[in-house]
């Protein structure tokens, strides 16, 4: 049976490429924006959502973490992928022709030295995927797009440069995600990542004292962030990920020491940690 999953993006986008590494066979339902993907799994207990949450050059994906708190779908693992981007043009174009170049702004960045080395102008598009599918239905013979190359065999294009971005080891993290999971048992010798969301109780050296609780019992946090709350700076909430199962007796310990300090806290998520993170 073809799980069905959910991306943001046209088919061809980099959270599709993902999906198609992470599961065997798919349905994938495209969505406009995330909160489609978002809104699409809240209503439908079986849609997995395949999402980007932070990239090793950009930094962390718009509007991902003000979502989470908002529909608190259930992580059920993370992904790190390798981004290839690649110049797609209609079939006969060559790099000569090219003279405008459209894609993702994010995109466009990552490719910014080749842009500038072969003289070409860049058009700041909503996304990849839709970039390589606005050329290949406009038979555009002056203009490309920087996409992936499985957006090249799904809109008919050449690939007429590979690895076209201006560093190489360009790495984005997905979550997966549904509405409705049981978290899995801590079992010893696995890797595990707990995800929550917090916020903090108004009163000094609150987030000092709560965090104070996995230094003492020796427990790493491989990501802290912040993000206002309703168009205030007087809310924060903050994103972590621990390194460890929350039902782990030092994990336990820490987030029950954070506990203290909070007005609410979430945990959205347990998983196994991608072998990726202890890649040297």
């Amino acid at each position: 049976m073809k799980k069905k999953i959910a991306i943001q993006g046209e088919l061809g986008a980099y959270s599709h490429l993902a999906a198609t590494k992470l599961f065997n066979k798919i349905n994938v339902a495209p969505c406009k924006t995330f909160e489609d993907v978002f809104e699409m799994c809240k209503k439908d207990r079986n849609a997995i959502s395949v999402i980007p949450i932070e990239n090793s050059l950009a930094g962390r994906v718009a509007d991902i973490h003000y979502l989470l708190p908002k529909y608190k779908l259930k992580i059920i693992g993370e992904y790190f992928h390798k981004v290839e981007h690649c110049l797609l043009a209609n079939k006969g174009v060559k790099l000569s022709n090219i003279k405008f170049v459209r894609s993702h702004a994010h995109a466009i960045g990552q490719c910014q030295k080749n842009l500038n080395k072969y003289k070409l102008t860049s058009v700041v598009a909503a996304d990849t995927a839709g970039s390589a599918k606005y050329i290949s239905e406009n038979k555009s013979l002056t203009e490309a797009a920087i996409a992936s190359s499985l957006a090249a065999k799904i809109y008919n294009l050449k690939i007429v440069k590979k690895n076209f971005e201006d560093q190489k080891g360009n790495t984005t993290r997905f979550l997966i995600m549904k509405k409705n999971h049981k978290f899995p048992k801590f079992i010893k010798g696995f890797k595990f990542i707990t995800t929550c969301i917090f916020m903090i109780k108004s009163t000094p050296g609150a987030l000092f004292n709560a965090l104070g609780g996995f230094a003492k019992n020796k427990v790493n946090l491989t990501k802290l962030e912040s993000f206002s709350v309703n168009n205030t700076f007087l809310q924060t909430i903050f994103y972590l990920d621990i390194e460890g199962h929350a039902e782990n007796k030092n994990v336990k310990q820490s987030l029950s020491e954070l506990k203290k300090y909070t007005k609410k806290l979430d945990i959205l998520g347990i998983y196994v940690a991608d072998k990726f993170r202890y890649q040297k």
